[in-house]
Order: C-alpha cells, then sequence, then structure tokens
C-alpha cells in the first residue's frame, strides 16, 4: 500500500509570515500611541513609545500615510492621525446609529405584523442581527439577535448585497456556498438575478432558503449618501406567513425602511437603482 504524500501549502513562509503578522500589530499600536495630549508625534518619540527601530516606524508611518490613517505636518515633520481613520470610524458609528435610532420605528412594525422583525448589517459574507423583536404571538421564531447568517440566502442578506458594486458582488459570489435547506440558491446568476430583482421592486423575499419553515420580507435601508447601510426584515413560520401575503406585506416594510432611512437623514436618490 502507497501513502499520500502530506500536502502543504504551497509558497508559504511561517517566518515571513511571522513578520507580517508582527508589522500589522506595531502599526495598530502606532495608531494607538496618538491621544488627546499628544496628537502630533514625530519618528524618534514614536520608535522610543513603542520600542523599536527608527527605520520600522518610518516604514510603517510611510504606509499609513499613503492610506490616509495619518497625515504629516509639512512644518515640523510630525505626524498626527489621518481622516481615513474618521471615515472609518464613521462606518461603525454610523451601524450604532441605525441600531439605536431604529428600535422605536423596529418595535411599531413587529406591533404591526404580528412577526418578527430583524434589523441586519453586512459583515463580510453574513448578514449581522443588530435587533430581532420576537413576535407576541404564541408560534413565532425564536429572537436571533447578535445571529450571524450567511447573505446570499437570507432576505436582509440580498437588500445588503444589492447594495454592492459589481466589482464586489463578482468577488462575493466567486466565493462557495453551501447549501442549508433544499430550497437554497447556489448558482450565482439566479442569485445575481435575485439581486437585480431587489433593486427593481425594492425589497428581497426569503422562502426556506435559509431556514426551513422559514419565511421573510426584507427592505434596504440607506444612510445619508444613499448607500445601503442595513436592511429591515418581517420573518415568521411558513403556516402563518403566505406567500399571498406578500404583496399587502411589502408598502408596510418599505414604509418602515423609508422612515428609518430618513432618520439617518437619507432624503434623495438611492444608489443601488442608479
Amino acid at each position: 500500500m502507497t501513502t499520500q504524500p502530506t500536502k502543504t501549502e504551497p509558497n508559504r513562509n511561517p517566518r515571513r509570515d511571522k513578520t507580517r503578522l508582527s508589522s500589522v500589530t506595531t502599526a495598530v499600536h502606532l495608531l494607538k500611541t496618538f491621544s488627546e495630549e499628544d496628537q502630533e508625534l514625530g519618528i524618534s518619540e514614536l520608535a522610543k513609545r513603542l520600542n523599536v527601530a527608527k527605520s520600522t516606524v518610518h516604514r510603517l508611518a510611510s504606509a499609513l500615510l499613503d492610506e490616509g490613517l495619518l497625515q504629516q505636518n509639512i512644518e515640523n515633520g510630525r505626524y498626527r492621525l489621518g481622516v481615513g481613520l474618521f471615515t472609518l470610524g464613521s462606518l461603525v458609528r454610523s451601524r450604532f446609529d441605525v441600531a439605536n435610532s431604529s428600535k422605536r420605528l423596529l418595535t411599531e412594525l413587529r406591533d404591526k405584523t404580528q412577526e418578527n422583525v430583524r434589523l441586519a448589517v453586512l459583515e463580510g459574507r453574513v448578514a449581522v442581527y443588530l435587533h430581532d423583536f420576537e413576535s407576541p404571538q404564541t408560534l413565532r421564531l425564536k429572537s436571533g439577535t447578535g445571529a450571524q447568517k450567511p447573505a446570499f440566502c437570507v432576505a436582509e442578506g440580498l437588500c445588503l448585497l444589492a447594495g454592492m458594486s459589481n466589482e464586489a458582488l463578482d468577488k462575493f459570489l466567486d466565493e462557495p456556498r453551501e447549501a442549508l435547506t433544499p430550497k437554497t440558491v447556489l448558482d450565482a446568476e439566479a442569485l445575481r438575478e435575485r439581486i437585480r430583482k431587489v433593486k427593481r421592486q425594492g425589497y428581497a423575499i426569503e422562502d426556506e432558503e435559509c431556514e426551513n419553515g422559514t419565511r421573510c420580507l426584507a427592505a434596504p435601508i440607506f444612510q445619508n449618501d444613499g448607500r445601503v447601510l442595513a436592511a429591515v426584515g418581517v420573518a415568521g413560520p411558513r403556516l402563518r406567513m403566505k406567500k399571498s401575503q406578500f404583496s399587502a406585506l411589502a408598502p408596510v416594510v418599505l414604509e418602515a425602511a423609508e422612515a428609518i432611512s430618513s432618520s439617518l437623514g437619507f432624503a434623495g436618490r438611492p444608489r443601488i437603482y442608479v
């Protein structure tokens, strides 16, 4: 009997990987060195505080400068935190804003529909549920607040994917997918068509693609610049949430999504419809 050679990952250099990881860690520590009291720091001071060579600090500072995460004072050569960090921070803040400002509207939607009402944002390849307010009915879905589900097979996820650029969506769909139910759609072109439909009609429908017995109708939420920030969905058991009810449910969910978008300062044209 012949033994198969052990598979090894090509072009992997553990020492090089460790060096790269160390550089990333040092770069993060460099950014954290700045404070309200020390808004500008030079190479020498940064090297001293980080206990690394000046050449290392200079190299990392140059890279962070190129990415807009640092700025340099041309008068004294010192560095300060860049506006790129403000942009990243604004993205994080916007998620907190939508989670906080939408609570009342989500609760009203739950009371109106008598079904679970969910608020989700996109994190990598998954839809993360910031809120999932349970239906008051005896037969209901369990709250999934904090849960993560594959974005391609939940209604909220399809709304979030509709906000991606064509290039980003192509990259997303290039990754492998796994069926969660017999109804899970895996074909890339079929998923593209579902996302195009979200753009045309303004909402997405989930019919047991993620969980057996569960249906959902969701609509995108837009931030002030017209980009998709989150999605609101109404979900319930198949036995009560009939397909024939979707045409009546859609305007109710769209109205709630528009109200949340307005609370975030959105008053223009959604970018996904451009």
